[in-house]
């Protein structure tokens, strides 16, 4: 059975909602090891990322902790609760390069692209896509192939959102149930799963010049 998800302009009952315990919440608790795993990642295939863009930083945790541990030249995030977006004003963000905070969702990004910050080597997309219609998906994944080299994400399925449930006791109203086929279907004409959470776009590389040629999980 499929449970329609509640319409929300990602404000502060979102928050108060989805975020009551961050202090145990993926991409919050265990924002650094993200980093460093993706900074190791990169580093064992000799491949530097110099650009970054977070698109739906919420409160930024992984967004900064990757700023500070790569070595970023360049940085991006938007992010559409004004909510949020405010509350990561307040925090000391201040890296040591051009970057751009914006207010914004991501089909607005991939609609209006900034000067200067179309184009990047990393996107980090974490617990989004189950927010984004079936319709915008279609026209956002397309557009994501061509601006992103390397695009580190998450999405809970179906199953994993019911677990969420069971497991923790906690239902999340907002969220679009989905099968990961749906995800893998739309992906895959795009992008290659590289390694785990790790797509490398179609656009730039193929078989032949991906850095990643020796891996088997390749679609």
């Amino acid at each position: 059975m499929s449970i329609k998800p509640i319409k929300t302009n990602f404000e502060k009952e979102y928050w108060d909602t989805t975020y009551k315990h961050p202090e145990i919440m993926d991409g919050i608790a265990n924002d650094k090891i993200h980093a460093s795993y993706l900074d190791m990642l990169f580093q064992l295939q000799s491949i530097e990322i110099n650009s970054v863009i977070d698109l739906g930083f919420g409160y930024g945790n992984i967004f900064k902790e990757v700023i500070n541990t790569l070595p970023i030249k360049k940085s991006c995030g938007i992010e559409p609760s004004k909510h949020a977006y405010n509350k990561f004003l307040k925090t000391n963000f201040s890296p040591n390069h051009p970057s751009k905070i914006i207010n914004q969702s991501i089909l607005d990004w991939c609609n209006k692209p900034l000067k200067d910050y179309t184009n990047f080597d990393l996107a980090i997309c974490t617990s989004v896509f189950q927010y984004i219609s079936d319709k915008d998906l279609a026209k956002i994944i397309p557009i994501l192939g061509k601006r992103i080299k390397y695009l580190y994400l998450t999405v809970p399925t179906h199953h994993e959102l019911y677990r969420q449930v069971n497991d923790l006791n906690f239902f999340d109203p907002y969220a679009i149930r989905r099968p990961k086929q749906f995800y893998t279907s739309l992906l895959t004409k795009h992008f290659t799963f590289i390694s785990f959470r790790l797509l490398e776009s179609k656009s730039y590389f193929s078989a032949k010049n991906s850095s990643f040629s020796d891996l088997l999980y390749r679609f």
